[in-house]
């Protein structure tokens, strides 16, 4: 009995926990049943539970604290969202800017789900084909947000409606997420080199355009056949026609600025030995810089040769001319218009790249202008601001200038008898603005370039393309080639002050130019129907309160 009761006081004593109350301390009731579980978040005695719901809760459900008569404003107004319809029959350019600046979730889904017969789109494929048609679009100097409504309406024509492109100077990417829960498809490109052909410009809006539409069944493999045919077509101009038009231009511009027969001929011989030593330093690989510094050195030189043998022509409109015929209003207003619709990192990077091809402009003309100053010529700074009325003749050299300036930008041949009217009409207005009304330049500029931007933006729609055709040459009348040139005078000439406030003039006349190209256009989306639908797509812009 005394080993027995050893052994059940050995087992007991091994079988007791460390947490076992001892003798003489009442232990607390176990749980009914040993099966049943207990966890962390089991309310403790003492506390009443809450009444359960007869269904079943979920993150959603408010909580038992939440008050409807002092519950915080709702997300959703009591109206709801308004829905967003898309007119058909507007230009997709119209119906993507509606869509780019809506959040993912408030984007009608699209109604056409793909282009093929496949039975789902492949994404990686049609993103870039996305990046590729984009690259075009930006370095044939498309604007940044005209570039991502076309990389957004290629996406949503094959079924990727939750795509997000962003567009920067020379990176594209795209990113796609086909829902909450799944992982994000990111695809980007480099643009390494840009050029100027509005030909491949227009085709690739035309293909976008095709696949934006409704009527037109476009493949992955039928889009990448044509892009590769615009890819591969030449440009309707060769180089010496280039190099003619640019001689066009010149003289052109020099008849504008008071210029003779004889000026003509000096400022287009200027431009077009100016071209020819460009198109061999870029032959050489030299970044344009040196290029803008070395095609402006001929018709400086040949202005001041003139002045030296006392031929009795104006040399500053030979000079202005050559001027006329480098200025970069292309990019320019490119940067201005990426600026006034919120794309400050390209603006900014356009506006640097514009600078730096004035400085070499500003460079070469004034090595020229220094030998020509040293050498003895008697240049007349307040000769390139006299103001010469004739208003034929001057309409006639503002569309020649236009027409040659429509050459060198590679258009299409259908549309250069339009931008040509549209450059003359530019003129005459500002000539009316300027001369009969005694009008500041800077406004009478300012009006001229808007009318540019409308009449530009009207073509563009009736003819579902881009604006840029009809718009950039036909600003190249209303460039401050005079202002540039008296500036640079005077800084050669000692006269730093009044050369400074010469070139300040001719900042503002370009930024006048810009700002009335990208007003025009803005004023042609705000008042007008687009053709064939009874309502245009409505973009929605940045609300701003004193910059916050």
């Amino acid at each position: 009995m005394t080993e027995d009761a050893d052994d059940r006081k050995a087992q007991s004593d091994e079988a007791r926990s460390a947490f076992t109350p001892p003798q003489g301390v009442p232990q607390s009731q176990g749980p009914e049943s040993e099966s049943q579980i207990t966890s962390e978040f089991a309310l403790p005695e003492g506390l009443t539970a809450l009444p359960a719901a007869d269904t079943e809760r979920s993150a959603f459900t408010p909580p038992a604290t939440y008050d409807a008569r002092s519950a915080p404003p709702a997300f959703t107004p009591a109206q709801g969202i308004p829905m967003v319809r898309l007119t058909k029959n507007s230009p997709w350019q119209d119906r993507m800017r509606a869509m780019i600046r809506l959040p993912v979730a408030e984007r009608p889904a699209p109604d056409l789900a793909q282009k093929s017969d496949d039975s789902s789109p492949a994404v990686p494929r049609v993103l870039d084909l996305t990046l590729r048609i984009g690259e075009l679009l930006l370095a044939g100097g498309e604007g940044a947000e005209d570039v991502e409504a076309a990389m957004f309406a290629v996406c949503r024509s094959y079924g990727l409606d939750r795509c997000e492109p962003n567009v920067t100077f020379t990176l594209l990417s795209i990113s796609y997420q086909p829902s909450l829960v799944d992982d994000p498809l990111t695809a980007s490109r480099t643009v390494r080199r840009r050029g100027t052909d509005y030909t491949r410009l227009a085709a690739v809006f035309q293909l976008v355009d095709d696949l934006s539409s409704d009527d037109a069944e476009v493949s992955l493999e039928e889009a990448y056949r044509r892009l590769a045919e615009i890819r591969r077509n030449r440009h309707p101009f060769d180089t010496w026609a280039l190099t003619l038009a640019a001689g066009l231009l010149a003289g052109g511009a020099s008849m504008l600025v008071g210029g003779g027969l004889v000026v003509f001929v000096a400022a287009a011989l200027g431009a077009i030995l100016g071209d020819r030593m460009a198109w061999v330093f870029a032959g050489r690989g030299l970044p344009e810089f040196y290029q803008f510094a070395v095609a402006a050195m001929p018709p400086a030189a040949i202005g001041i040769a003139l002045q030296l043998a006392h031929v009795e022509v104006r040399a500053s409109a030979v000079i202005t001319g050559g001027l006329f015929a480098l200025l970069p209003g292309r990019a320019l207003v490119a940067g201005v218009q990426d600026g006034l619709t919120g794309y400050y990192i390209t603006a900014a990077a356009r506006l640097l790249e514009v600078m730096y091809l004035f400085v070499g402009i500003v460079v070469g003309v004034l090595v020229m202008l220094y030998v020509g100053v040293q050498l003895g010529a008697q240049l007349q700074p307040r000769e390139a601001l006299l103001s010469v009325e004739r208003p034929p003749l001057q309409i006639v050299a503002a569309m020649a200038l236009t027409l040659a300036f429509a050459v060198l930008l590679q258009q299409e041949r259908s549309t250069v008898l339009l931008v040509t009217l549209n450059g003359g009409v530019a003129w005459t207005v500002y000539g009316a603005m300027h001369f009969a009304g005694d009008i500041s330049p800077v406004a009478s500029t300012a009006v001229a370039a808007g009318l540019v931007g409308l009449f530009g933006q009207l073509l563009s729609r009736i003819q579902f393309a881009s604006a840029l055709p009809y718009v950039t040459a036909a600003i190249g009348p209303l460039l401050p080639g005079s202002a540039t040139y008296y500036g640079l005078l005077g800084i050669v000439q000692g006269d730093v002050s009044t050369g400074l406030s010469s070139l300040s003039t001719a900042i503002a006349l370009a930024m006048a130019i810009a700002i009335g190209v990208n007003l025009g256009g803005e004023t042609a989306r705000l008042f007008l129907r687009v053709p064939g639908g009874p309502e245009a797509a409505t973009r929605r812009a940045a609300k701003r309160t004193r910059g916050f």
